[in-house]
């Protein structure tokens, strides 16, 4: 029953997910990603922090080794991985990078199992899998279809890759901190606050700190529609690793996927070409966290 309840919110994380992919493409199409992603980090502390605020009261007792796992996380997901995502959205689409980026759940499965000790079933791999053949055909029509990417751009399919292998990392870093008793929300703010923090460092580092003007153009509204959607999808993610495994949660929430495509055919047919082939590996995407589910 718990696994089921963990199940019902890696899919609704899933379409939050969505939802916020399709909002930071419309953004990016003229802005920057960079932008966005310092936008969304912000929306996010405006949500998160209170809510863990208000949950922790009146103990703020944070152990070391969450307040550790929980900034690792906020590294290596919310900023790094984000930053990755983002950039692949904006160079080759939603509709393709998300696909792509659906491989994480290779990396999330075999880190839990050896890390964690958790247990990776036969019906789960053959799912995770899936998730891979899925990710293959979206390479492979990116490569071959006609509106497709030149030499240069087919090497951007380097970033939702990348952005898979860290959103891959992040996870285990937060269960080891729920481990600790800690509960989600708090872990949340400390991981939302560790990136903001340390990605307006890495901007300023760069000279590349967004102006005023950015965040005073058409592009913000999807901005900060982008950050409420990524918030309620963190809320849900959290919520679920902690009463489920990740071996569970990760390839559950790669049902985003087919979200996207469907929001990209529907709402983006002016920034997005979705071909038959990309509508069969998000199905096989889907299938394949289908069958993890069955597990529970």
């Amino acid at each position: 029953m718990v696994d089921l309840v963990g199940a019902g919110l890696a899919v609704s994380a899933a379409l939050f997910l969505a939802v916020q992919v399709g909002c930071v493409r419309v953004g990016t199409d003229s802005g920057q990603s960079n932008d966005a992603l310092i936008v969304v980090l912000l929306v996010n502390i405006a949500v998160l922090v209170p809510i863990g605020i208000a949950v922790g009261y009146p103990d703020y007792t944070l152990p070391q080794n969450a307040l550790l796992a929980f900034t690792a996380a906020g590294l290596v997901g919310t900023m790094m991985g984000r930053a990755f995502e983002y950039a692949g959205i904006e160079r080759i689409g939603a509709s393709r990078s998300e696909p792509i980026k659906a491989s994480q759940p290779i990396h999330a499965a075999i880190l839990a199992v050896l890390v964690l000790g958790e247990t990776l079933t036969p019906l789960m791999g053959v799912g995770t899998v899936l998730v891979v053949i899925g990710v293959a055909i979206i390479s492979l029509e990116s490569r071959s279809s006609s509106d497709g990417l030149d030499s240069l751009s087919w090497s951007y399919l380097a970033l939702p890759l990348a952005s898979a292998f860290l959103y891959g990392i992040e996870p285990i870093f937060a269960k080891v901190g729920l481990a600790t008793g800690t509960s989600p929300f708090v872990g949340l703010g400390v991981k939302t606050l560790t990136a903001t923090v340390a990605f307006y460092a890495y901007l300023r580092y760069r000279g590349t700190l967004p102006s005023r003007s950015a965040f005073q153009s058409t592009n913000t509204k999807w901005y900060v529609a982008a950050g409420l959607a990524n918030s309620a999808f963190l809320l849900s993610y959290y919520a679920a690793l902690a009463v489920a495994p990740v071996v569970l949660v990760q390839p559950v929430l790669q049902t985003s996927p087919l979200f996207v495509i469907v929001i990209s055919y529907v709402f983006l047919q002016r920034l997005e070409r979705v071909t038959w082939k990309i509508v069969v590996a998000g199905a096989i995407v889907a299938l394949g966290a289908a069958l993890v589910a069955l597990q529970v």
